[in-house]
């Protein structure tokens, strides 16, 4: 599955305008002040991944992008993509040894960086690179399509700004308190090899890894979840996103490729729009297809968490096209 806007060209563009020159040139000698004044030193791994708002953003991003490009992962605790996709990120972070920093940013805490930013849907990652903002991704990915982005960023910021990085001591001090390990619970084992399973692009070994917990615990809130988000992403994983759209633009009525384009927007992270397009059709249709496009509707209903906003005021509007 290819994820949107899964691509470097913002980053390649500045290559060619003046504002690459100057943001290297801004980097060199920012670089250069902080060697005068003896160097930040070491970092431990744990201050590889930071919490970050807007009062903390021009030291904790705009700065330090001077020295290490800065990926940014705007996420939102309601937002259960984001809980996929970002355990991924701060693991690839720490993987990557200095060479980029993961800043989180809570949308629901810091709406003006959001704007900034023009984050249209979450999860969206975006990166900073001596003081220039790139579009990275928006929606769901998968590892090895985040590893190819990261690469490129990673080379982009040596050869074009000179960014070589931080130094990683692991046994620094980190810069916060590590967070405590939680008892492992009695699936967490299971539940470990369906993330490593996703991690690895390996949809159906996490289908299964899910459906085996749910099989002894059908009431696993978090299998469930879990299940819902693999088989989604298994759906989309062959599909061609123009042929999809355009199909579903040219045929309202047909129900397959209204269901298809809806897949294809939840992974994209337009959950309003997935909703929107089902409920229309559940209004236009009768009998065995308006269940179909009902079902779905409910399974992407789980996927998103019943305690959405969204999922609260799609699920009205459902009951009013029904009844």
């Amino acid at each position: 599955m290819q994820p949107r806007n899964m691509s470097m060209s913002g980053v390649v563009d500045l290559a060619a305008v003046k504002a690459a020159q100057d943001a290297k040139a801004k980097a060199e000698q920012t670089r250069a002040e902080a060697a005068r004044q003896g160097g930040a030193g070491a970092v431990s791994p744990a201050d590889l991944v930071i919490d970050v708002d807007e009062a903390g953003f021009e030291r904790d991003v705009l700065q330090r992008s001077a020295e290490v490009p800065v990926v940014i992962d705007f996420w939102a605790e309601w937002c259960q993509p984001c809980k996929q996709l970002s355990p991924v990120l701060e693991r690839l972070a720490v993987e990557y040894n200095g060479r980029v920093v993961l800043a989180k940013i809570d949308v629901d805490a810091n709406q003006m960086l959001m704007q900034q930013f023009g984050v249209q849907g979450i999860p969206a990652v975006f990166a900073v690179v001596a003081g220039q903002a790139l579009p990275l991704f928006q929606g769901a990915a998968g590892e090895q399509q985040i590893r190819e982005t990261l690469d490129q960023l990673v080379q982009v910021a040596e050869q074009r700004f000179g960014l070589t990085g931080l130094t990683v001591d692991p046994d620094a001090e980190p810069g916060g308190a590590a967070p405590q390990e939680m008892p492992a619970g009695p699936y967490d084992a299971l539940l470990e090899a369906a993330v490593q399973a996703l991690d690895a692009g390996d949809l159906a070994g996490a289908v299964q890894a899910y459906k085996n917990v749910l099989s002894d615990d059908p009431g696993n809130t978090e299998a469930k979840l879990g299940l819902g988000q693999a088989e989604l992403l298994q759906r989309v994983q062959g599909m061609d996103p123009q042929r999809v759209r355009e199909e579903a633009a040219g045929k309202p009525g047909d129900v397959d490729a209204q269901i298809a384009a809806a897949d294809l927007d939840l992974v994209g992270g337009h959950v309003d729009d997935a909703f929107g397009r089902l409920i229309d059709t559940v209004r236009r249709t009768a009998g065995d297809d308006r269940d179909a496009v009902r079902r779905r509707l409910l399974e992407l209903f789980e996927v998103v968490g019943p305690e959405d906003p969204r999922v609260v005021a799609a699920r009205r509007a459902l009951a009013r096209a029904l009844f």
